[in-house]
């Protein structure tokens, strides 16, 4: 009648085909439907709060397939509570308790299917509790990677801030606002974004927590490399790292990718801005490999966007397409669409730097319309000095220096000046070609680069 099987320390039972077959011929009443179908949800509930933090610990796919067969399970739970005969209360608890493990494991659209359903129901007894201060953060966080920093995104991430902070609970604001970060990161608003990483590095000193204080070290790391603060940066970088391979897989659960990961890419780049290039590519390169022992796209799709950017400034461009295109593959099968324009924007690049600049032009104009559009902005800076020298390469000289300028204006509004530096050596470049006699106004500007990158910790820029 029933086959059990080991799963672990578990043991699963399941009808055997023959049975199953039988008691789904059977005429069951509608009432005993019903009830059934609710405590299979609550099994199921209980099942994910016994074992979803469990999930991001989880490092490869064989460790989470003995839960995979239960995941199947909570997918049919969440299908009848939101059916037109479900119980849409047990499907607001069972829709909040499955998104971290849905952000766990990379499932991002379905994060976001299942958060709306649940939002959607929320009625006067659950609004503005810690169901909707989740629900929303998880909402906020796979919008946010598969279609960019779109409003929605924004809202939603707002929403459950502001009930984390009405609640006062120091741990649920930490969780909310490293995903408003990242938004802010992404949309352009980086100076904003190191007023969030500043924000969590005060809260995390309240709580007795490694992940905690790993994630504000993190985010407060990407934000000064970001800002041009190379040597605070790597400091923090290196203390987020200090606790170990493990210690911040919690991240996943809220952050939507694993924190670890982050600091290890962007402390290769920030190695590289130092002025130590073979150790940024040893870096960049292992952080790929750690990536890919988790499982888990999103992370991965982050390791191989920042390693690309190590390759292509080293100019290993052959191990760089390499690596744009596993980035296409894994972004491609799991719908980060800003992870795929990034990707042409880096193709562009290459095309540029290897001499087919007509090309690497075309294919980055369309690029940063579209990241604009998303919005996209955490690498429209480099790309965009790839498509000054594009337009240079191709003679259009005052489209390049009007691109320019308006790319230093940008960054002194928003605040990624760690590319300043790099801005106005091309410009220095720009001025000697387009303006003859000009010499003293591009000296000018290659020595507010030198004095910009020697401010800056910045070798690699020197």
């Amino acid at each position: 009648m029933i086959a059990a099987r080991p799963a672990g320390a578990t043991m699963r039972y399941r009808l055997l085909d023959t049975t199953r077959a039988y008691a789904l011929q059977l005429d069951v009443h509608d009432a005993e439907l019903t009830e059934l179908a609710a405590r299979h949800v609550t099994y199921y509930l209980r099942w994910l709060e016994e074992t979803g933090t469990e999930w991001p610990t989880l490092s490869s796919a064989a460790q989470r397939a003995l839960h995979l067969a239960g995941i199947a399970n909570v997918r049919a739970a969440l299908e009848w509570c939101f059916g037109p005969d479900g119980n849409t209360q047990l499907g607001i608890r069972l829709a909040t308790a499955t998104a971290p493990v849905f952000l766990s494991m990379s499932l991002l659209t379905e994060c976001h299917r299942w958060a709306a359903q649940a939002i959607l129901a929320l009625d006067n007894s659950t609004h503005g509790g810690p169901d909707e201060m989740r629900l929303q953060a998880a909402s906020g966080v796979s919008l946010m990677f598969t279609r960019g920093g779109q409003d929605a995104a924004r809202a939603a991430l707002n929403r459950s801030f502001a009930i984390a902070e009405e609640r006062g609970n120091a741990l649920d604001q930490l969780q909310v606002l490293g995903p408003l970060q990242m938004f802010h990161l992404r949309t352009g608003g980086f100076r904003t974004a190191l007023s969030y990483a500043e924000r969590c590095s005060v809260i995390a000193g309240t709580i007795k927590d490694s992940v905690s204080t790993t994630l504000a070290h993190s985010l407060m790391g990407i934000s000064l490399h970001l800002n041009g603060e190379h040597g605070r940066a790597r400091t923090a970088l290196e203390e987020a790292l200090r606790y170990g391979p493990r210690s911040d897989r919690t991240t996943t659960n809220y952050l939507g990718f694993d924190g670890r990961i982050l600091a290890d890419a962007i402390l290769a780049r920030t190695l590289w801005l130092q002025g130590y290039p073979d150790r940024a590519v040893e870096r960049a390169l292992l952080t790929v490999k750690d990536a890919e022992t988790l499982d888990h796209p999103l992370t991965l799709s982050i390791a191989l966007v920042w390693a690309v950017s190590v390759l292509v400034w080293v100019g290993d461009f052959d191990r760089a397409e390499e690596h744009i295109n596993r980035l296409f593959s894994c972004a491609e099968l799991h719908s980060l669409r800003p992870y795929l324009t990034v990707g042409r924007g880096f193709q562009g690049e290459l095309a540029i730097r290897r001499g087919d600049a007509e090309s690497g032009v075309r294919s980055l104009q369309r690029v940063l319309q579209d990241l604009h559009a998303a919005p996209y902005e955490l690498l429209t800076t480099p790309l965009s000095i790839a498509l000054v020298q594009g337009f240079a390469a191709t003679g259009r000289f005052a489209e390049a220096l009007a691109l320019i300028n308006e790319t230093i204006r940008s960054v002194e509004a928003n605040g990624d000046l760690c590319y300043m530096p790099e801005l106005l050596r091309g410009k220095a470049n720009l001025v000697r070609v387009t303006k003859p006699g000009a010499d003293d106004e591009a000296e000018l500007y290659l020595r507010r680069s030198l004095e910009m990158s020697r401010g800056h910790g910045a070798r690699g820029w020197e």
